[in-house]
């Protein structure tokens, strides 16, 4: 693994370099070329060829006398040049500027030899140009200081310049090749080593293993703050996951025994009817009949429970939304409970502001809510626990459900809505499912909702649900 990280590495570094060369070799001699000739063969604007042929149009006449224009002479001067025009015999027929050592007469061996290389005589650079007058042709010579413009002639043949170039890019290659891949090894080892490691980490999360911590230090700092937040999140999920599948295994304890003791119950006297020996009168069958029915509702409820969870987790539950008063749903579900034989002798105050809040919700849901936290309010606290009851409107819709009870640590008010967990002040009378807490989250929830909890222990709790 190690070799083949490196090995890519080292090939894309070398790839990318002979790239960059024949880039710059090309762009090289593209830049040469364009600064000899323009794209059409001739000299760049800029050049002094250029300016003599263009110098052409300062030359006038006078009845057979050669002059320049004004502007030509203070081009001649602002650019320190001197001027000399010679007629088709090559003898000086007009000068400006031409220091005193330069000749006035040329043959065309000597015109040709000061073309090639600057007059000694002034030190100047010259270049020739030609113009016309009355079919009479004149050549003028433009002499440009030494120092400011040099010509070089060179001659070449074009093939072996070709032949050059190639073996100087092979030359190039054979040179940059090694040092690049000495160099590239030497990186990519830095860069890669660390790869390794990275790839390694990985690995070992993807096996379960989360008590991974890396120094957050060098290049790939970034890369080991993510995989030491990647193997924290994964660590505290796996924590939980152990947590919940506890809770879970608690719980299928709790309901296997919630339901077997009914079940044994029912099975008892199921028995005790069908057996032939005994003789029941009519009040003791009703009374066993009570009892059956009695167990056997409270099976079907923890198992309605338990289907209801699962569909509110998954969010399969198809709610029967209907503009409903808020407060006469929530009175009755208080009168409910105080017409219960079992809870009658709960003190609960109802108090509301307004007699008619009327919001769209699924009515036997919302209905559950408060049935499952009134009933936990009553079941977690004393016989004299006193409850109330709130309703009101402000910007959204607010239920307190208020107690002076037993109150409730913040370890477990972190977990009160978890799925299966049952508080430790449950009384003897609660046999639930441990599902009621979040079957009215989520069920509020469900109604873009949410539920609020504030609790003290020794002086109650407070919960709110606001729609």
């Amino acid at each position: 693994m190690n070799f083949k990280i490196t090995g890519r590495f080292i090939l894309t570094v070398v790839f990318i370099t002979i790239i960059v060369i024949i880039i710059n070799l090309s762009v090289g001699i593209g830049f040469i070329v364009n600064r000899v000739i323009n794209s059409n063969g001739e000299i760049t604007d800029s050049s002094p060829e250029n300016f003599t042929r263009e110098f052409n149009k300062y030359l006038m006449t006078n009845q057979g006398v050669v002059y320049i224009h004004e502007d030509g002479k203070k081009i001649l001067e602002d650019e320190d040049i001197w001027l000399q025009v010679l007629n088709e015999d090559g003898n000086e027929l007009y000068n400006y500027n031409k220091p005193v050592d330069v000749k006035e007469s040329y043959t065309p061996m000597e015109m040709v030899h000061a073309y090639k290389y600057a007059l000694s005589e002034s030190m100047s650079t010259i270049f020739i140009g030609e113009k016309v007058f009355d079919d009479i042709n004149y050549s003028y010579i433009l002499g440009f200081p030494f120092e400011k413009i040099k010509r070089s002639v060179i001659s070449y043949d074009i093939y072996k310049v070709v032949e050059s170039i190639r073996k100087g890019i092979y030359i190039i290659l054979l040179i940059d090749i090694p040092i690049v891949l000495i160099f590239g090894y030497l990186f990519s080892r830095r860069l890669t080593k660390p790869l390794i490691g990275i790839i390694n980490d990985v690995e070992v999360l993807s096996e379960g293993e989360y008590n991974l911590q890396r120094e957050e230090k060098g290049v790939y700092k970034q890369v080991y703050r993510t995989i030491n937040n990647l193997s924290a999140k994964l660590r505290s999920n796996e924590k939980e996951r152990r947590n919940l599948d506890r809770m879970r295994e608690e719980w299928i304890l709790n309901i296997s025994h919630d339901i077997k003791t009914p079940l044994v119950s029912i099975k008892g006297y199921a028995e005790i009817l069908s057996n032939e020996e005994y003789n029941f009168t009519d009040d003791e069958i009703r009374e066993y009949g009570k009892i059956i029915d009695n167990k056997s509702n409270y099976i079907k409820e923890l198992i309605d429970d338990l289907n209801l969870s699962t569909r509110l987790k998954n969010k399969s539950l198809n709610l029967d939304f209907k503009n409903i008063n808020i407060v006469s749903l929530v009175r009755g579900v208080v009168i409910d409970i105080l017409n219960n034989p079992n809870t009658n002798n709960v003190n609960i105050e109802f108090i509301v502001e307004r007699e008619i809040i009327e919001k769209k919700v699924d009515k036997v849901l919302i209905k559950r809510v408060i049935n499952n936290i009134l009933y936990n309010s009553i079941v977690h606290n004393n016989e004299d626990v006193s409850i109330e009851v709130k309703v009101e409107k402000k910007e959204n819709i607010h239920i307190f459900i208020i107690d002076n009870g037993k109150g409730i640590d913040d370890a477990e008010i972190k977990r009160i809505f978890d799925r299966y967990y049952r508080g430790t002040n449950t009384g003897a009378k609660h046999k639930g499912s441990g599902l009621g807490m979040a079957i009215a989250r989520d069920i509020v929830t469900a109604h873009n909702g949410s539920i609020k909890i504030k609790s003290q222990l020794g002086e109650g709790t407070e919960i709110e649900v606001i729609l």
